[in-house]
């Protein structure tokens, strides 16, 4: 398995100036490779510049500036090149496909916050051997920094990623060859349907209840983004008290995302520890968080008529603290991990379907919580429902596959 460790680095003062400078130096790098790109094709007849001969310049470009590019690592040079190259093949993809465009765009310094290194060993080195029971990666033009290491590594080191969030600074390590730890088997299996109300509600009638984060801090948020809006835009960028506020934000940004993700690592951890098999429906949170299409009213030129967007954003916001995504793929990578299935099922009528009689109808959702079957009058809480008949459908596609 290929697995990916995240650590979070304890630089001195003097190290921490040097990973600013290399994240800068990258960004430029980024940057001005873009630029060229964008010049050839306007200048040039459109001739496209490609990854290639990019990196054949890397070696003069070191020369030219020994002291912003050439004390860096060549190879993680090259990475920010494959980056930005990256970027131009899915945006030609998105142009093939009919979608947005979305042309890649010049790195602000607060925005380029990752410099990869593509191979242990090569201007970046994990020290798998700790001396007096500390932890350190090499970096090249930075030295040794500490490393608060929380649990042990296994495989092999492939990548590593040194990764700025607000004012911490991580280590990821990217590992294959990494061995399953399968846990023992329960031979109880269980269905679980996400909701708002309820983070989720499992076929066995349990209800996790959800964190609700973001509202929990939507008061010490909306504080901190109005003493920032004070600022007139005219200063925006270029007083102490603005680079602050704007810190301060970010902060509380980072806080509700560590709090988010912690929930989420252990809800999944609960589940895969108890259960073999784990049904959950397969949900497209990018397209029911979408806000609703304007109306434009045919009687009145310029006006549009109510399209229930004030509502609809209630519920994206809800959705989206709750963290659907990011918590299904965590518990996809625990099951792995552990020697456990996930099946995802079609998300459908789940809580419009009796499990006693399968009719499905509007009708039978009478409230958010309570279900009551028009045909035979079966009665339960709506979300338990739902996670029943997750349950039942992933036992069919299990006898499908068998």
């Amino acid at each position: 398995m290929i697995r990916a460790y995240m650590f979070l680095l304890r630089p001195t003062a003097r190290q921490a100036v040097a990973l600013g400078e290399m994240l800068r130096d990258h960004c430029s790098l980024y940057n001005g490779a873009l630029q060229e790109r964008r010049d050839a094709y306007r200048h040039t007849s459109k001739t496209t510049v490609r990854y290639g001969g990019q990196s054949a310049q890397l070696k003069e470009i070191r020369a030219f500036d020994p002291e912003r590019q050439g004390r860096w690592s060549f190879s993680s040079q090259q990475a920010t090149l494959r980056r930005l190259d990256r970027a131009f093949q899915a945006f030609f993809c998105r142009v093939k496909a009919g979608l947005t465009p979305g042309y890649p765009r010049f790195k602000g310094a607060g925005h380029f916050d990752t410099v990869t290194f593509p191979k242990d060993g090569d201007g970046c080195r994990w020290d798998s051997t700790p001396h007096d029971r500390v932890t350190r990666v090499r970096l090249q033009g930075v030295g040794h920094i500490r490393v608060h290491q929380h649990r042990p590594v296994k495989g092999r080191v492939k990548t590593i990623s040194i990764k700025r969030e607000g004012s911490r600074w991580y280590v990821v390590l990217s590992c294959d060859d990494v061995p399953t730890e399968e846990l023992p088997p329960t031979g109880a299996s269980v269905g679980i349907d996400m909701g708002t109300t309820h983070f989720l509600t499992t076929s066995d009638g349990e209800h996790v209840a959800s964190p609700r984060v973001l509202t929990a801090m939507a008061d010490e948020l909306a504080e901190a983004q109005r003493h920032l809006t004070m600022f007139p835009r005219r200063t925006r960028q270029r007083t102490k008290r603005h680079r602050a506020a704007a810190r301060r934000v970010a902060r509380l940004h980072a806080k509700i995302r560590r709090r988010r993700a912690d929930f989420h690592h252990k809800t999944a951890c609960a589940l895969v520890r108890d259960f073999d098999v784990i049904a959950h429906e397969r949900l497209n949170t990018a397209g029911m968080t979408r806000a609703p299409k304007a109306r434009p009213d045919p009687d009145n030129d310029g006006a549009f008529l109510p399209n229930g967007a004030a509502a609809k954003a209630g519920l994206n916001r809800s959705i989206l603290d709750a963290g659907w995504a990011q918590f299904l793929k965590i518990l996809a990578n625990k099951a792995e991990s552990a020697g456990r299935l996930t099946i995802p099922v079609d998300a459908r009528n789940t809580s419009r379907t009796c499990p006693s009689c399968g009719h499905v109808a509007k009708e039978n959702r009478i409230t958010q919580a309570k279900f009551q079957c028009t045909a035979c009058g079966f009665t339960a809480n709506a979300d338990h429902v739902g996670a029943t008949n997750v349950l039942n459908r992933a036992g069919l596609v299990l006898c499908h596959v068998a």
